[in-house]
């Protein structure tokens, strides 16, 4: 279902503003880094065991991006993109709002890049020779700045300070005359008042995308408004297609098909800590009768509605938070596959399996290839840190009812996206009083970062080129934002906890409804209820386990 393809998710034309259910800590610790600077390597250090980011390198140093320019550049190219693989769901998180801020954060990055390739034409093309001096220089002090060799950076240094002391003895010194030596001379000044211009472009633009990352972390963040969503004219189509694409990744959020990766447990739910199986034959209440017919969906639906409740207590002493209980459809990929599938069809609709399909596949595929049905109980915690899913499969083997209730959870979102901007201070020591210092803050953006924004400015119109020479940061696949950044819960004693607790009841809730729905279909529950009184005092001393690689 293609953007353009007669599927619309939405109401209409409008500008999407980051708010309501979007404004959790997850959502906006996430959004955040589409108005970072500093260098992309440190995204690598939130890779997961469920994903893994890499980072191409760049042909010339001078172009590569910073960590905000390349991840809402890598994140609206896989979220938006024309042609692009399904997504996977990111539960906890609200995925439309961080596109929406990495479209905002673009477009301020577009109004400072459309600033400084005005400054670039005037100062530098009709000044070329001047500029390529520059950038050389500044090119071949970065190259050796950024060598391990801390002799080799100081080297680059003195090298610019040279080439400095050799432009001021040319201006003075310079044995040409007229036309032709006031060019030379102004071809090596002009770059510098550029340059001087250019700076409080960036400084500008800089404390502006601070002032929204600080904002984010702290909730109370400008709204990220996207105009270009509205169609400035009839035949605009351009608009119409950016506002379908952000309805379609709302609509693959709510999809109700998973996938299984192997060892890597449900993408976007995490792997298996837990699973607790109630397996006993079907035998009749009285001997020489038969059970009433019932289905494996008549269990589900029983535990469904068992499950709505979960939130009721018989004492005012807190209690879970409200569920969401969901019907859920688990697809069995690879552990290394690298694309995901949606399905299609009239049993689809908007990303969701429901109706008379989602009950054949409960009631006929218990064994053997194909799909599985899953009823699933998830909660959000944690301000969307923390997700808790426990879900519970209902299979008939010949006479061998079996009720399985597996535990997921997905921790908080790494902590490289938690950090708040720093300032660039700089301390010295006093002239008479020399036993005493003082700090001075500097500007946000230093030298050699106007240098390198000025130089990507006139390309960032056309992104592929930039990306050739600069490198990118490539997302993991299946790409879903959750689950490619998120730890895991366990370093985290209270979040630990709430995942443990949340299993014990929903593990009697299950009990107690299949076992009414067999006390009513002429089951003989004796063993049933055995089992389940066993598995109700063994959940008591459940210990988070690795389930999905069956080590213990």
């Amino acid at each position: 279902m293609a953007a353009g393809d007669g599927n619309d998710f939405s109401p209409g034309a409008q500008i999407p503003v980051s708010g309501g259910a979007g404004q959790t800590a997850a959502t906006l610790a996430l959004a955040s880094a589409a108005y970072r600077d500093g260098p992309v390597d440190e995204l690598l250090k939130a890779n997961s065991d469920w994903a893994t980011s890499e980072v191409k390198k760049p042909r010339i140093s001078l172009f590569e991006p910073n960590l905000g320019e390349a991840f809402a550049r890598a994140v609206q190219t896989r979220m938006l993109g024309g042609g692009r693989k399904p997504l996977i769901q990111s539960f906890g998180l609200e995925p439309q709002v961080i596109v929406e801020h990495c479209l905002a954060a673009s477009r301020i990055r577009k109004q400072r890049d459309a600033r400084l390739t005005l400054i670039t034409a005037v100062f530098g093309l009709l000044f070329l020779p001047g500029v390529l001096l520059w950038l050389g220089a500044f090119q071949l002090r970065r190259s050796l700045a950024g060598a391990q060799n801390k002799r080799v950076g100081a080297l680059g240094s003195a090298l610019l300070g040279l080439l400095g002391l050799i432009v001021v003895v040319f201006m003075v010194k310079a044995p040409l005359n007229g036309f032709l030596g006031l060019y030379l001379r102004a071809m090596v000044v002009a770059p510098l008042i550029g340059g001087f211009l250019a700076r409080s472009i960036c400084e500008r633009t800089a404390k502006d995308l601070r002032d929204r990352w600080t904002g984010l972390l702290d909730g109370n963040a400008i709204s990220a408004k996207i105009p270009e969503t509205v169609p400035q004219t009839p035949g605009e189509s351009a608009a119409e297609q950016l506002r379908q694409s952000l309805a379609r990744v709302s609509a693959e959020q709510k999809s109700n098909l998973v996938f299984y990766a192997g060892p890597k447990g449900i993408l976007g739910m995490g792997t298996r800590w837990g699973s607790w199986q109630l397996a006993e034959d079907l035998v009749p209440r009285t001997p020489g009768q038969d059970i009433n017919p019932f289905r494996s969906w008549d269990i589900v639906r029983a535990v469904h509605d068992q499950l709505k409740l979960l939130e009721r207590t018989p004492i005012n002493a807190g209690g879970l938070t409200a569920p969401h209980v969901e019907h859920w459809v688990v697809s069995p990929i690879g552990e290394g596959a690298g694309a995901v599938s949606r399905p299609g069809g009239t049993d689809t609709a908007a990303y969701q399996i429901r109706g008379a399909k989602l009950q054949e596949i409960c009631d006929k595929q218990h064994f053997g290839s194909g799909d599985r049905h899953y009823l699933g109980v998830q909660f959000v915690l944690w301000d969307g840190q923390l997700v808790i899913n426990l879900l519970i499969n209902v299979t008939v083997l010949h006479k061998t009812l079996r009720i399985e209730v597996t535990g997921h959870a997905l921790g908080p979102t790494h902590a490289v996206f938690n950090g708040k901007p720093k300032s660039r201070t700089q301390t010295f020591k006093k002239g008479l009083k020399f036993w005493e210092t003082y700090t001075r803050t500097l500007p946000v953006v230093e030298p050699r970062e106007v240098v390198r924004l000025a130089a990507r400015a006139p390309l960032t119109w056309y992104p592929p080129l930039l990306e050739y020479w600069g490198g990118k940061l490539v997302l993991p696949e299946p790409f879903g934002l959750r689950h490619a950044w998120a730890d895991k819960p366990w370093r985290h004693r209270f979040m630990a906890d709430d995942a443990l607790r949340a299993a014990t009841p929903v593990l009697r809730v299950v009990h107690e409804a299949t076992l009414r729905v067999l006390a009513e279909h002429g089951v003989d529950t004796d063993r049933f209820g055995s089992r389940a009184n066993a598995l109700s005092a063994a959940v008591q001393d459940v210990k988070p386990a690795r389930v999905d690689v069956y080590d213990a």
